[in-house]
Formats: C-alpha cells, sequence, structure tokens
C-alpha cells in the first residue's frame, strides 16, 4: 500500500482541503499505477514556525512537501506521470505554486512490506492478493 505523508510548513490546510488532497493523491496514484484506490494511505503533519530550514536559514515561505513509499517495480514515466499529477492538484488545493510543492517518491520491493498480515504483491498481481484478504476487513475499505 503506497503510504504519501504530506507535511506543511508556514501554512494551515482546513479538513476540506486535507480530504481534497489525500483524493487527489489517491486518484492521481490508482491513475496513473492502475493500483486498487484502497491500497492508497495519506498521512498529514505540520510543523511548528521556525522548524523549517532551507540552507541553514528558517524558511517563512509556505511549502507542502509529500514524501511517498511505493512498491518498486514501476518505471520512471508512471511515476513522473504519478507526481505530476499530484504536483498540481496540491498546489491548487493549497492555494500555493507549484514551486512550494515538493515531492518524492522512494522505491520500497513488495517482498519488504506486510499489510493487512501479509507481504504485498508485486505491481500487477493486487487482484489475486485482495482475493485473499479476508471478508470482513475488505468490506470494511473503500473502494
Amino acid at each position: 500500500m503506497p503510504t504519501y505523508t504530506v507535511t506543511v510548513a508556514n501554512l494551515s490546510l482546513s479538513q476540506q482541503q486535507k480530504s481534497q488532497i489525500a483524493e487527489a493523491i489517491t486518484t492521481a496514484h490508482s491513475t496513473q499505477t492502475g493500483a486498487p484506490r484502497f491500497f492508497a494511505q495519506v498521512l498529514f503533519f505540520s510543523t511548528n514556525e521556525g522548524d523549517h530550514f532551507v540552507g541553514g536559514s528558517v524558511n517563512t515561505a509556505p511549502q507542502v512537501y509529500v514524501h511517498g513509499l511505493i512498491r518498486q517495480g514501476r518505471n520512471t514515466e508512471v511515476k513522473q506521470a504519478l507526481m505530476s499529477q499530484m504536483l498540481e492538484e496540491i498546489a491548487r488545493i493549497a492555494g500555493i505554486t507549484a514551486e512550494d510543492v515538493w515531492i518524492y517518491l522512494q522505491d520500497i520491493p513488495a517482498t519488504q512490506m506486510i499489510e493487512f498480515g501479509r507481504f504485498l504483491p508485486a505491481p500487477g498481481d493486487e487482484a489475486e492478493w485482495e482475493r485473499g484478504m479476508t471478508p470482513g476487513k475488505r468490506t470494511r475499505l473503500p473502494d
């Protein structure tokens, strides 16, 4: 399951903006990778004033940082399309420029990830893996 951590500095996002950003990230991930939407999870964090430094100096500009942990096996074109789709939506929703949104993707082999009690499948093998979930767990997940 891709995990996207969104950290904001010098910016306060409303609950609606967080929901919209989470939806934008989920849609981008599913659209660009073909993975089920329920795979994507998004976590939000905020830095305190004076806790964000760039080049050794306190940064006062509003910024959004996205760190995505995704399964290894996707090509550069897919990853860049994913990041580009997220970039435009996040900037629009947060009301900042694209220059103030930084996105990092990190590949992790599926063999080094356990979710729902099992190792994750390789990209493309999600349907078979999903069939192995207990019915109770599967019905509690969003589509």
